[in-house]
C-alpha cells in the first residue's frame, strides 16, 4: 500500500506546485528584518494566506515588554493543530520567519520574490521561509490523502532565531502552548541534522581615564587594555583548535571578535572601549564551563593593564542541540524518503551553527533539523545578497516530509 501512497503524496504536491511558489513568494514580500524585529505583520499575512487554504493559525502575541526587552518591535508566533485522531504522536514542524536585513550587493529585489533560473530570490527565501512553504503543503498532502486516523501535525511558526529562540520556541514551550512527540525544525534537502553547536555572546567593557592625547599620563588607555585583551582571545583559538568533536560536520570550538566600539576622538585617550565577542561550543563541551573559562582569560589578561575595570555582560547563552533517543524514527523516515526522492544517500550529520531547535532538545523533544535548500548555507546565499532557493529543491523536500509524516502517524 505505500509506494501508491507515496506516488499519491508527490503527484498531489506537484499538482499543487505553482500554488506553493506563490505562496512562498508572498512571505518573502513581507520584509522581517531583524533587527528592528517587527515581525507581528508577517505573522498576520501568514495567518491569512494559510485560512485561504482551510488551515487555521492560533496567534500568539508575545507580551510587547518582553519583545522589547530583547531589542525587537514585535512577535506574533503561530500555531497551527491538525489532529487526526486520538492516539498516535504529536509532530511539529517548526521554520522562523526572522531574518538578518538584506544589506547591499543585491541584483535582485530582496522582497521581490523573483523567479529566475529555476530559483527564488529574496531574503529568507532559502532560511527559512521556504520551510514556511515545504511544511505548509507537507501537512496539506498529508490530508489530501484522507488515510492518516491517528496523532497530529502542527505547524509552529515563530520569528525569535535571529535573537535566539526565547521568545519563539521557547517561549510556545515554556508557556505550554505546545508540547510535541517529536519535531523537524527548518534545515537544507541534503542532510538530516541532529546536532549543533552551541553558543556564548558577552559583552566586554573596558573602563579607563580619557584624558587629552598631548598628556597621555593623566588618563588611562582602555584601548591599549582591549588590545592586550584581543590578543589574548585571538591566540586562545590555537588551543580550541585541539579540542576536537565526535559528531560528523563539527570539528572544533571557536572565538570571535565581532564588534568593538570606543573612544571619543583622535586627540583623545580612549576612556572607554566595547567588544563584543562569539564563543561556539562543540556538543561535548558545558556551557557553564565554558563560560567560567572566557571570563577567567578576559580578566587575567585586563589584570595586565592597571587602572582599567572591566565589566563581564552574558548577551546570550543557547546551549548545543545534541540527539535524543527518540529522534531515530525520523532519521531513519527522512534518510530513506531523501535516497529514494533526490536519488543519493541523505548522511546524519552536526552543523556548527547553533539553532532554536535546542529549545526542543531541552524539553525533551526529540528533534532533526531538515527543510529546503542546498548542501551548504554558502550556496544558498544566506545572509548575503541574493539569496536564492533552488524550486526543485522546495519541490522535493516538501515530498520527503510528506512521505515521513505519513510513515510516522500510519505506523
Amino acid at each position: 500500500m505505500t509506494t501508491p501512497t507515496y506516488a499519491a503524496l508527490d503527484a498531489w504536491i506537484d499538482s499543487h506546485f505553482d500554488e506553493q511558489v506563490r505562496f512562498l513568494q508572498e512571505l518573502v514580500r513581507v520584509p522581517t528584518d531583524t533587527p528592528p524585529g517587527d515581525n507581528a505583520r508577517h505573522a498576520e499575512r501568514t495567518a491569512e494566506l494559510l485560512a485561504a487554504m482551510g488551515l487555521q493559525a492560533e496567534r500568539h502575541p508575545v507580551p510587547a515588554a518582553d519583545v522589547q526587552a530583547q531589542g525587537m518591535a514585535s512577535i506574533t508566533n503561530l500555531v497551527v493543530r491538525r489532529r487526526f485522531g486520538a492516539g498516535g504522536p504529536v509532530i511539529a514542524l517548526n521554520a522562523h520567519g526572522d531574518v538578518v536585513p538584506p544589506g547591499e550587493g543585491w541584483r535582485h529585489d530582496p522582497y521581490g520574490g523573483e523567479v529566475a533560473d529555476g530559483k527564488l530570490y529574496g531574503r529568507a527565501a532559502a532560511v527559512s521561509k521556504s520551510d514556511f512553504a515545504s511544511y505548509t503543503y507537507a501537512l496539506r498532502a498529508l490530508e489530501s490523502l484522507g488515510l492518516v486516523k491517528q496523532g497530529a501535525v502542527e505547524l509552529h511558526f515563530t520569528y525569535d532565531e535571529e535573537f535566539g529562540g526565547e521568545l519563539g520556541p521557547g517561549w510556545l514551550l515554556s508557556k505550554q502552548i505546545t508540547k510535541p512527540d517529536l519535531l523537524i525544525a527548518a534545515g537544507f534537502s541534503y542532510q538530516v541534522v541532529t546536532a549543533h553547536n552551541g553558543c556564548l555572546q558577552l559583552e566586554v567593557t573596558l573602563h579607563g581615564l580619557a584624558s587629552h592625547a598631548a598628556y597621555p599620563h593623566t588618563g588611562v588607555d582602555a584601548l591599549q587594555a582591549a588590545n592586550r585583551l584581543l590578543t589574548a582571545l585571538y591566540e586562545h583559538n590555537r588551543v580550541l583548535r585541539t579540542r576536537h568533536s565526535q559528531v560528523a560536520g563539527i570539528t572544533h570550538p571557536y572565538l570571535n571578535v565581532g564588534r568593538i566600539e570606543g573612544g571619543s576622538n583622535t586627540n583623545v585617550v580612549p576612556g572607554k572601549v566595547v567588544i563584543k565577542l562569539d564563543r561556539r561550543m562543540i556538543p561535548e563541551e558545558d556551557a557553564a564551563a565554558v563560560e567560567a573559562e572566557v571570563r577567567g582569560l578576559i580578566e587575567a589578561a585586563v589584570a595586565l593593564s592597571p587602572g582599567v575595570r572591566v565589566e563581564i555582560k552574558r548577551l546570550l547563552l543557547a546551549r548545543a542541540l545534541k540527539p535524543l533517543p527518540g529522534n531515530a524514527p525520523l532519521v531513519a523516515a527522512i534518510q530513506r524518503h531523501g535516497q529514494a526522492v533526490f536519488g543519493e544517500p541523505i548522511p546524519e550529520s552536526g552543523t556548527p551553527l547553533y539553532t532554536d531547535v535546542r529549545l526542543y532538545g531541552e524539553h525533551g523533544v526529540p528533534a532533526v533539523i531538515y527543510g529546503a535548500g542546498p548542501r551548504t548555507v554558502l550556496e544558498s546565499n544566506a545572509k548575503r545578497a541574493d539569496e536564492h532557493l533552488e524550486l526543485a529543491d522546495l519541490r522535493r523536500a516538501t515530498q520527503v516530509v510528506a512521505r515521513t509524516l505519513f510513515d510516522l502517524l500510519h505506523a
